[in-house]
């Protein structure tokens, strides 16, 4: 997304939260924290007024987190009158506008925020946004797999797939697919050794598997809800005292089905090393299942409701893998940060393949059982 599309995204922000400040200011991603430091407090003080005459001294900055998309700063400031106040600073990763359509974010953000969900937006600026600082340690792949906070996480995916965002209702996973798949199947890479990788991919037999899949969900009607798109454990975060579990970072989200944000999830239990053995099993799902369809009463779930919970969540991990899959190729061109993208899409596109016909076996007998009740 280039300089103009930001500022439409500003603006739409702004005109369902009237009191968001905005700069113009852009913060360099590459620059450790201590250098970073002097273009932050410029930030805050041009979208906050009321610290414009605070020296630099009355601010501190550290790194929070730095996922394979952004990167996450502590901001602490010692107003005059000894108060201390923390904000997060946001920094969109560079090149990150191939893959995020940060108009959306940025229209769906105050609707989040209103219903409970992730920190309070503060202020807009050229390549990020500031946000409030929530006061919780960021969940590993492993806590995902504690019954209590399985439970808790389905609870709140429900209230969130329940938050009514104005706007298209259609959904959005095949579009962004497809768009994925466009950009994946025309690249060039620098290094010979990338390249050599790259043309052993056979796009063709991508696209049919893209299809099929599309065409076999197709005919699970599974439900549309505003969908996270990407709850892995880096976005959700839990106080240990409060026993609060926090659900951030909307920048993937959109209008999609139910079973690709629950089954998307489901995959992120594996981590970024890609071990699918931590996958919740049949039982482990069944257990989050519950939780989300019923809250108040998860045992009183019919064997008939799990069942096509199951399917439908089953057949839209296959999605998760190709979407991710794809996504990895683009960010193997575009993205600075160190990471094995490549590997990455070979790991996905991998499972996928592994997982396909076990998939697509149970969601044709399922569906040929429903035809002929």
């Amino acid at each position: 997304m280039g300089a103009v599309n930001i500022w439409n995204a500003i603006e739409v922000a702004e005109s369902h939260t009237s009191d968001i400040p905005s700069s113009s200011l852009t913060i360099d991603h590459s620059l450790p924290p201590s250098d970073m430091k002097p273009r932050i407090v410029e930030l805050c003080k041009d979208l906050f007024k009321k610290w414009s005459n605070l020296d630099e001294s009355h601010f501190s900055v550290e790194r929070v987190s730095g996922g394979i998309t952004n990167l996450l700063l502590k901001v602490s400031v010692v107003e005059k009158n000894g108060n201390i106040v923390n904000i997060t600073v946001r920094l969109y990763g560079p090149n990150t506008e191939y893959v995020i359509n940060r108009e959306r974010e940025l229209q769906a953000i105050p609707y989040l925020s209103a219903a409970g969900f992730g920190a309070k937006l503060l202020g807009i600026f050229a390549n990020g946004m500031v946000q409030s600082f929530i006061d919780a340690r960021t969940l590993a792949p492993p806590d995902m797999r504690e019954p209590k906070l399985a439970a808790e996480i389905a609870k709140q995916l429900r209230k969130f797939h329940q938050v009514d965002i104005p706007g298209s209702k259609e959904p959005q996973l095949w579009n962004d697919i497809f768009k994925f798949y466009g950009k994946a199947s025309n690249l060039n890479f620098d290094d010979f050794e990338e390249q050599k990788k790259y043309e052993t991919i056979s796009f063709k037999e991508i696209i049919s598997e893209i299809i099929e899949l599309k065409e076999l969900t197709g005919c699970l009607d599974a439900p549309v809800v505003y969908a996270h798109n990407d709850l892995l454990s880096g976005n959700l975060m839990l106080n240990d005292d409060e026993e609060r579990l926090y659900i951030i970072d909307f920048e993937y989200g959109s209008y999609s089905y139910r079973g690709f944000d629950i089954g998307n999830h489901f995959n992120e239990y594996a981590g970024y090393d890609c071990d699918y053995s931590l996958c919740p099993n049949k039982d482990e799902q069944h257990h989050f299942f519950r939780h989300y369809l019923d809250p108040e009463r998860p045992e009183e779930v019919s064997d008939k409701d799990l069942e096509a919970l199951y399917i439908e969540t089953n057949m839209y991990m296959l999605a998760s893998h190709l979407y991710w899959a794809l996504w990895a190729l683009i960010q193997a061109k575009m993205s600075p940060i160190d990471f094995d993208y490549l590997g990455y899409f070979f790991l996905r596109y991998g499972e996928f393949r592994r997982q396909k016909e076990t998939c697509f076996s149970l969601a044709k007998a399922y569906l040929s059982r429903s035809h002929t009740r």
